[in-house]
Formats: C-alpha cells, sequence, structure tokens
C-alpha cells in the first residue's frame, strides 16, 4: 500500500485566466473559496512568488478544532500556472503535498486543471474529492460574477 495519492480534477469557470489566478494570489480571496463546506480560513502569511511561503488554518465551524499547514511556491506564473508544496504541521499527517493548477483561456472562460500529490494515505482520496469538489464551487461563486464597478 502506498504511502501517498494523488488526486486530478477539471473545471471550466466562466471568468477569464487571470481573475482565476488572483483568487489563489489574495489572501481575503483565498480564505473565501478554499475551505470546503463547514470550514473556515485564516491566511497567516502569502508571498505569491518562487520560493515565496504561505500559511494558514481551516477551523471546523462545529466543532471548532483547527489544523494549520503551509509550505512555498515552486511555479508562478501568472494567469497560466501555479505549483506549491503544503505540509500539516499535525505530526499525525507527515510529508510534503504538492498542488499544481494550470489555467487555460477557452471560448467561456477557463479550463483549469488541479493536481494534489503526495496526500498522507490516512486521508481517503474521496475525501479529498469531495473537499475540492465544495472548494472549486466555492470559487466559481467567486470568480465568475462579473460586476461592474
Amino acid at each position: 500500500m502506498s504511502d501517498t495519492h494523488t488526486i486530478r480534477l477539471h473545471r471550466v469557470l466562466r471568468a477569464p485566466p487571470e481573475r482565476v489566478f488572483r483568487a489563489f494570489t489574495q489572501a481575503d480571496a483565498f480564505a473565501r473559496w478554499l475551505p470546503p463546506f463547514g470550514f473556515t480560513a485564516q491566511v497567516f502569511e502569502l508571498d505569491v512568488r518562487v520560493g515565496g511561503r504561505w500559511r494558514m488554518a481551516f477551523t471546523n465551524f462545529s466543532s471548532g478544532g483547527s489544523h494549520s499547514f503551509g509550505g512555498t511556491y515552486r511555479v508562478v506564473e501568472p494567469g497560466s500556472k501555479l505549483s506549491y508544496t503544503s505540509a500539516f504541521d499535525d505530526p499525525n499527517l507527515p510529508g510534503e503535498m504538492v498542488t499544481t493548477v494550470t489555467l487555460e483561456a477557452v471560448s467561456c472562460g477557463t479550463s483549469a486543471t488541479f493536481e494534489q500529490s503526495g496526500i498522507p494515505a490516512m486521508i481517503p482520496p474521496e475525501m479529498c474529492y469531495l473537499g475540492w469538489q465544495e472548494s472549486l464551487l466555492q470559487l466559481a461563486q467567486l470568480v465568475e460574477p462579473d460586476i461592474p464597478g
């Protein structure tokens, strides 16, 4: 049995790649859409540049329990690609994950692919997929409205 696993997702968003990319690089936006349903988030650090660090925590709204995590940026190509590492502060969730987001302009907005590798085996892949699906729904709700002004 592998110590880690990888998940891949795809979503088409009705927003330009630059707006989708911005949702990953502004702390308030990142905290707004990334936590899955039932969680809040707090961003402590977000230095979006190759070698820059990021840190945040998710808090379970029902129980109040939280977990913090963070990492460094490996690739930062505005409007097209972002890759960053993640590690949990909890020693029971060891290892380093890598998330890569690729954005491509398409006729109706942005084709976005997501890959997260190095996920600790104790986190079931179906739970990762579920959490990401919830997060991507919230991402769409953030970036798709085109509100003038």
